[in-house]
């Protein structure tokens, strides 16, 4: 079968990001005797420097390891919401919404302690090793992908006149960053440099570890943080807003393990963090299909997939949220024989365009008033905010309180993500988002911005995902293991905000069901075929949109797949060629020791290395 790249195969490593200067530096720390673990925290930093736009230091990363003769972990790097953050206060500000941009949306930063207890609880090399090269890209300078000066150009008026910090960085001599030219970011290098210094006399390696950890928390980073959230800043409300985050939230905070959700399928079982993500509804999609699957890319397959997912996210809407903060969230029986054969009987020869969540054990669904509102609009009625991260903007002066996206009308940003195999067997997977430079002004004194992941949770009281202080929001990240017979055989992710979890199965049941190649799993192939996503369902981007009924599929779909589609009632729109999809993926036979990789051409930026 033709696809754009081999899938790589090989016995020492294999790298898979969407960036290849992160692939190539996790691939180099594998050369220089590092593990998987090691890899994947000198990726996660070198990430944060050349998709800026993507993720930040600020933001929030799942990862889900499986360490040699270990058991498959989650490590969470979503950082609640702050002890002030509360619906009421929010609503005392006039706000139905938690703004898409700007302070009042920044949880407590996560991603950075789930790197450094990744690299200190399974690593072996030490804090200055995996962060020298994101300082030298940071210092020394990088060849941007064109989607950084892009996203910059989109929000040049807000920096040049009320994000001022971020017009220093992203704007210097008011030249945004361009392809073939190297852009710096000093005040970055500045901050990862001085935190090594810092921690230098702390002792061994894991000392050096535990100290950069209490820096963040309490250090120079964490009294910067707290100023930057007093600042007001201009926000997708149209007003200028002080946020929540204050020392004491920040010095509370630690990273943590849990035990994956799981679900069982064919022989394979796949690992997927809990309903603080929406990575169970993966998980429900695969419980809502039939024992006997129609042809592999038929319309009827499509169909079954989306009405499925449709049924999935409902119920995510419905019933995920932070089970750790209080909440109650019924996996169990969400991911049961019975509840999933009564949903299935749902879907018919028919799109449904009605959001439809379930009544597991009984329970009544819980919707937000504003979702329950955008459910009843009909198609492409609110369809801005779906899918990725919202753009900040200035505001437009003919809708009050509305900001400026872009020109077309849709929102700009996503997130990245990794993958990693080493020769041992370890693996690991991580989806690293948040902390968007369009997100929020950049910290002066560090280089980079807070994040924005409080927009995902509702400003109503008794809901799964309600405002809380101490609560993780539910987050779209959503990295992926997968087990063969009890054994750990395949990562693999992307980014796309609420099409993560579409694409991701497509993807899997594309390796899953479709012939080998070489001996092994056909990564690139299920990479390369063409995908689809629907908005069927509340979104979870400022202004929380959907459209019932959507379908955008690729425009390599044959014909007659899109016209059937329509037949049946989804309101199709054809999508560019390569329009679906950035998925990631490393695998492992552990029969003969082979390991493979696989990268999205799509956007032409994402990388597999290996050898």
């Amino acid at each position: 079968m033709f696809t754009t790249r081999p899938t790589l195969q090989g016995t020492f490593g294999m790298v898979s990001s969407t960036h290849w200067l992160a692939s190539q530096s996790a691939m180099a720390v594998l050369e220089g005797g590092g593990n998987a673990f090691d890899a994947a925290v000198a990726a996660g930093f070198v990430l944060h420097v050349v998709e800026p736009h993507l993720n930040g230091p600020g933001g929030e990363v799942p990862i889900v390891l499986a360490p040699v003769g270990g058991e498959v972990r989650v490590l969470c790097g979503q950082g609640g919401a702050p002890a002030g953050a509360t619906v009421a206060h929010y609503r005392g500000l006039g706000l139905d919404l938690v703004p898409g941009t700007g302070p009042l949306a920044a949880a407590v930063p996560g991603a950075f302690d789930a790197w450094m207890l990744l690299l200190r609880d399974h690593g072996t090399r030490s804090l200055a090793d995996v962060l020298r090269y994101a300082i030298g890209y940071a210092e020394d300078g990088h060849a941007p992908v064109e989607n950084v000066g892009a996203t910059v150009e989109t929000v040049r008026e807000l920096f040049e006149t009320e994000w001022t910090s971020s017009a220093e960085v992203y704007l210097p001599g008011g030249r945004a960053p361009r392809a073939g030219e190297l852009f710096r970011n000093p005040a970055l290098a500045a901050t990862w440099k001085r935190l090594l210094a810092e921690v230098a006399g702390a002792g061994d390696r894991v000392a050096q570890i535990e100290a950069a950890r209490e820096v963040w928390r309490t250090g120079f980073i964490a009294e910067a943080l707290v100023r930057q959230s007093a600042r007001p800043t201009l926000d997708t409300s149209g007003e200028r807003h002080v946020g929540t985050l204050t020392a004491a939230d920040l010095a509370s905070f630690s990273a943590s393990y849990e035990a994956p959700a799981t679900y069982d399928w064919r022989g394979w079982t796949l690992c997927k963090a809990g309903p603080w993500s929406q990575g169970p509804a993966f998980l429900q999609q695969l419980a809502l299909l039939p024992p006997e699957l129609p042809a592999y890319g038929s319309a009827e397959y499509v169909h079954l997939l989306i009405e499925g997912c449709k049924l999935a996210m409902a119920d995510r809407e419905a019933w995920y949220g932070d089970a750790s903060g209080g909440g109650d969230v019924p996996l169990g029986e969400l991911l049961s024989d019975d509840y999933n054969a009564a949903r299935r009987s749902l879907v018919g020869d028919k799109a449904s365009w009605e959001l439809r969540p379930g009544s597991p054990g009984g329970r009544s669904p819980r919707i937000a008033v504003h979702a329950r509102v955008a459910a009843v609009h009909g198609p492409g009625a609110v369809p801005v905010g779906a899918g990725e991260p919202t753009v900040a903007g200035l505001p437009d002066p003919r809708v009050p309180g509305e900001p400026d996206v872009a020109a077309d009308g849709r929102t700009r940003g996503d997130t990245c993500h990794l993958d990693v195999v080493d020769r041992w067997g370890n693996m690991v997977a991580a989806t690293p988002s948040g902390g968007w430079l369009q997100s929020n002004p950049v910290v002066p004194e560090l280089g980079f911005p807070l994040g924005t992941r409080l927009q995902m949770a509702w400003l109503e009281e008794g809901l799964p995902n309600s405002l809380t202080p101490g609560r993780r929001p539910r987050t779209t990240l959503t990295p992926s293991i997968a087990l063969r017979d009890g054994v750990p055989v395949l990562a693999f992710g992307t980014p796309g905000g609420d099409q993560q979890d579409q694409w991701q199965l497509h993807f899997f049941l594309a390796v899953a069901l479709r012939p080998k190649v070489r001996g092994g799993l056909d990564l690139q192939g299920a990479i390369d075929a063409p995908n689809w996503h629907n908005d069927s369902f509340p979104g979870s981007f400022y202004p929380r949109g959907m459209s019932p009924g959507s379908v955008t599929v690729e425009s390599r779909t044959p014909d007659a797949v899109v016209e059937e589609l329509r037949r049946r009632g989804h309101d199709v729109t054809v999508g560019g060629e390569w329009s679906e999809g950035r998925l990631c993926a490393v695998a492992r036979d552990p029969a003969t020791g082979v390991l493979s990789a696989a990268a999205n051409p799509r956007g032409m930026q994402g990388y597999a290395v290996g050898r």
